[in-house]
C-alpha cells in the first residue's frame, strides 16, 4: 500500500512541467483535477490532442453562458470554463505521463485558449450592447475595448508563455522545455506543401508567427541565444550559467502566472457577479499590460546582464 502510494506520489510529480513554474492555485486546484482526468484518459487510451478538443467544446460553452444576464446561467458557464482548464491542465500532463508530445500538440493547445476567449468577448460584447445603456447608444465603443484587450492578452499570453519556456530551457534543459527557433520553424514550414496538407501547412504558418512575434518582442533575449550557440556550440551551457540565470529569472515566473489563465478569470467571475462584464476588459487593458510591460522590461535586463558576463569570460573556466 505504501509503495503503491509513493509510485502514484511520483508519477503525479512527473507529470508537473516544473515547482520553479507551476502556479500556487494549479498546484492546489487544476494540477490534482487534470491529473485524475490524465490517469482516466492513460486507461481509455485517449489522447492528449483529443483532450485538448473537448476542452475547446466546454470552453466556448462557458462563453455562451456568459452572454445571458441571469446569473445562474453565468455560474453553469464558470463551471464549465474551470472544467475546461481542468483539460488544459490534462492533456499537459498525460503527454509528459505517456511520452505523446509534438509540435502538433502545443499548437491546439494554445489555439483552444484562443477559442474560450474569442467567445467570451464576443459574448461578452453583444450582452452589453443589449442591456447597458451606455453601451446600447455606443455600440462600438464595446467592440473597441474587446478588440483592443483581445490583442493584448494574446501578447500577454504569448510573452508569459516565452518567458516560461525560456526558464525552463535553462532549468531543465532542451528536452524539458518547448523553446523554438524561428529559423527552424520557418525551414520546418517551407518543408511542408499546401497540396496534400492544408491544414498541417496552415497551422504551422500560425505558429511561425506567434513564435516570430515573440522573437521581436525580445532582442537581448534573442541577443543572448546567439551568443550561447556561437561559444557553446556543443550545447552544454556551463551549470554556473544555468544557476545564475535561473536566479534572476525565477522572480518573474510569478508575473508570467498573473498572465496566464488564472487570475484572469478570478477578475473576470468577479464581474459577472456584479453584472459589470465590461470591468474585465478594463482590467486586462489596464493592470495585465502593466505587468506585461515590466516582465519584458525586466527580462530583456537580465539577458543584456548575461550577455555583458559572456563578453567578459565570466563562465569560459567552467
Amino acid at each position: 500500500m505504501k509503495n503503491t502510494k509513493k509510485e502514484t506520489s511520483s508519477s503525479y510529480r512527473d507529470s508537473l512541467k516544473s515547482m520553479d513554474t507551476e502556479e500556487h492555485i494549479d498546484l492546489w486546484f487544476y494540477r490534482p483535477i487534470g491529473y485524475a482526468w490524465a490517469r482516466l484518459a492513460a486507461r481509455l487510451g485517449v489522447t492528449p490532442n483529443v483532450i485538448t478538443i473537448a476542452s475547446i467544446f466546454l470552453g466556448i460553452g462557458a462563453g455562451v453562458a456568459f452572454y445571458f444576464s441571469d446569473l445562474w446561467v453565468n455560474i453553469i458557464g464558470m463551471l464549465l470554463l474551470v472544467w475546461a482548464n481542468s483539460f488544459d491542465s490534462a492533456d499537459g500532463q498525460l503527454a509528459r505521463m505517456t511520452g505523446q508530445y509534438s509540435r502538433l500538440g502545443r499548437i491546439l493547445d494554445g489555439l483552444a485558449g484562443d477559442f474560450w476567449f474569442v467567445t467570451i468577448y464576443v459574448a461578452i460584447c453583444l450582452r452589453e450592447i443589449h442591456t447597458s445603456d451606455f453601451f446600447i447608444a455606443h455600440h462600438w465603443a464595446i467592440w473597441v475595448l474587446a478588440v483592443a484587450t483581445g490583442l493584448c492578452h494574446a501578447k500577454q499570453a504569448a510573452m508569459a508563455d516565452y518567458y516560461r519556456q525560456f526558464h525552463l530551457f535553462f532549468l531543465k534543459g532542451k528536452d524539458g522545455s518547448e523553446l523554438e527557433n524561428l529559423s527552424d520553424l520557418r525551414q520546418k514550414y517551407d518543408e511542408i506543401s499546401w497540396k496534400g496538407h492544408f491544414w498541417k501547412k496552415l497551422t504551422m504558418a500560425t505558429y511561425v508567427n506567434y513564435t516570430k512575434q515573440q522573437e521581436a518582442t525580445t532582442p537581448a533575449m534573442q541577443q543572448l541565444r546567439r551568443q550561447l550557440r556561437q561559444r557553446f556550440s556543443s550545447g552544454v551551457i556551463p551549470q554556473r550559467f544555468r544557476d545564475d540565470f535561473r536566479r534572476m529569472s525565477l522572480p518573474l515566473m510569478k508575473f508570467t502566472n498573473i498572465l496566464s489563465f488564472n487570475w484572469r478569470v478570478i477578475v473576470l467571475f468577479i464581474s459577472l457577479f456584479l453584472r459589470m462584464p465590461w470591468i474585465y476588459f478594463v482590467f486586462e487593458f489596464t493592470v495585465l499590460n502593466a505587468l506585461m510591460i515590466y516582465m519584458v522590461t525586466r527580462h530583456e535586463s537580465i539577458c543584456r546582464e548575461m550577455i555583458k558576463r559572456l563578453d567578459q569570460g565570466y563562465y569560459d573556466k567552467d
